[in-house]
């Protein structure tokens, strides 16, 4: 098996407006077309007192506001006002910037202070305004105060759910020596605030390089989603990107004690080789990853690795029997709409991130234990044979939350980046700021 992997570096980018992403950088105030591929937008001022930044989205004004020490966001539309403050996180200590955010339905007002960007308001959009809409994405105005300020696309508050971008057959896309990372882009909350971002990472150095951010089109409903959980893979004639529908989730609800399905499950995007995924901003067109699941009793499936070998793909995924109630799984097939199910590690419940990965000639499925395992099965990196027969662990630290055991073999060792449960941006927005990068090489 592999090696000992030991922790070498952390590493936590934190933008709130991309820096390879920015759309308006002025000087003075006024309005500003900041057309959007995608509700993931941002915008930073430097924060006088009573500074204003405003989002103009369809026929709303998002404003966010600073007023002695106060961040208050107020929602206009027509002569009717909303002011949003929160009694217990409103006041900001000794802010020098004022940023405004939309991460998927949700507005964000932040306050810039010592320790960083902190979350002082927020909200969300869905019953008002369809910030999904192509034709509201591609009308957005931005406000700015009299002092100016930048504006673009939204960055990310962590990285989690870190992948390689691979070749077919699992071998990590190597450009000019640089390795290629996709990774769940952290926004300010839930699951339906993040999205998935691409970045170059310097196998030597260990400094990564954001390069570009990958948003969504369902085949079954209308609207532009941040969807996450992504593996990038590199075919002869283009490429293929699986990812998973967080970026609306929702924990289904029951009907007379009875499970119902969440709707969270695998899409794929297919474009060309002349779409570079790895630089930019792009917006993919995806349809159906039909995963078996038969006898698994599975309301879910996510965390899609595909790799192919000897003529048939190889697609690891997580299937839910609840929430949170999941395990990793295996399917093979000849054709990625014809796969049937190789095995199930069902006696595990709390179990994600399935990776397939060569290890001495032979391809091994790797995963991750979370804490709230069974015990015996806690924190901790399984290992598994293609029939999901348990063959061992990962010699290696394991991080906090259910970091995934991302490996490529560099020279002659290995390297593995991976994620931990650190949160950011302030008590406000409890669960799903994290991450930082952790990376760790073999002795």
């Amino acid at each position: 098996m592999l090696p000992r992997l030991e922790v070498v570096r952390r590493l936590r980018p934190v933008d709130l407006v991309a820096p390879g992403s920015v759309l308006v950088e002025e000087s003075t105030g006024g309005l500003f077309a900041l057309p959007a591929a995608a509700p993931y937008v941002a915008a930073t001022s430097a924060a006088p007192d009573r500074a204003r930044l405003a989002l103009h989205l369809a026929d709303h004004r998002v404003d966010a506001s600073l007023d002695d020490g106060s961040i208050c966001l107020t929602l206009t539309r027509g002569r009717d006002t909303q002011e949003l403050r929160s009694r217990r996180f409103h006041r900001a200590v000794e802010p020098t910037g004022l940023g405004l955010t939309l991460t998927g339905t949700h507005v964000t007002a932040w306050s810039r202070e010592a320790s960083g960007w902190v979350a002082r308001a927020r909200h969300d959009l869905r019953d008002l305004v369809d910030t999904r809409d192509a034709a509201v994405l591609a009308d957005l105005v931005l406000e700015l105060p009299t002092g100016g300020g930048v504006g673009g696309g939204f960055g990310q508050l962590g990285l989690r759910d870190v992948r390689f971008v691979t070749t077919e057959d699992g071998t990590p896309l190597r450009t000019d020596g640089a390795l290629w990372l996709t990774a769940t882009s952290a926004g300010p909350g839930f699951f339906d605030t993040a999205h998935t971002s691409v970045w170059r990472l310097d196998p030597v150095a260990l400094e990564v390089e954001h390069t570009g951010d990958l948003f969504f089109r369902r085949p079954d409903r209308p609207g532009v989603f941040g969807d996450h959980a992504t593996h990038v893979v590199r075919t002869a004639d283009g490429w293929l990107v699986a990812t998973s529908t967080w970026g609306d989730f929702e924990k289904p609800t029951t009907r007379e004690g009875r499970r119902e399905p969440a709707g969270l499950r695998v899409t794929l995007a297919e474009p060309p080789a002349t779409v570079d995924v790895l630089r930019g901003t792009h917006v993919l067109d995806t349809r159906e990853l039909p995963l078996p699941t038969d006898g698994l009793d599975s309301i879910a499936t996510w965390d899609p690795h595909l790799v192919r070998r000897d003529g048939r793909w190889l697609v690891g995924f997580v299937s839910a029997r609840r929430f949170f109630d999941f395990h990793p799984a295996l399917a093979a097939g000849e054709d990625l709409d014809d796969l049937r199910l190789l095995g199930a590690a069902t006696d595990r419940c709390s179990t994600e991130g399935t990776t397939l990965v060569e290890v001495g000639g032979r391809l091994v499925v790797l995963a991750s234990d979370g804490r709230d395992s069974r015990r015996g099965q806690r924190a901790r990196f399984p290992a598994y044979d293609l029939a999901m027969t348990d063959i061992g662990t990962l010699d290696a630290p394991y991080p906090t939350n259910l970091p995934w055991p991302s490996l490529a073999r560099v020279d002659d060792g290995w390297l593995m980046v991976t994620f931990d449960g650190r949160a950011t941006g302030g008590k406000l927005l409890g669960y799903g700021t994290h991450g930082d990068l952790v990376v760790m090489r073999s002795g």
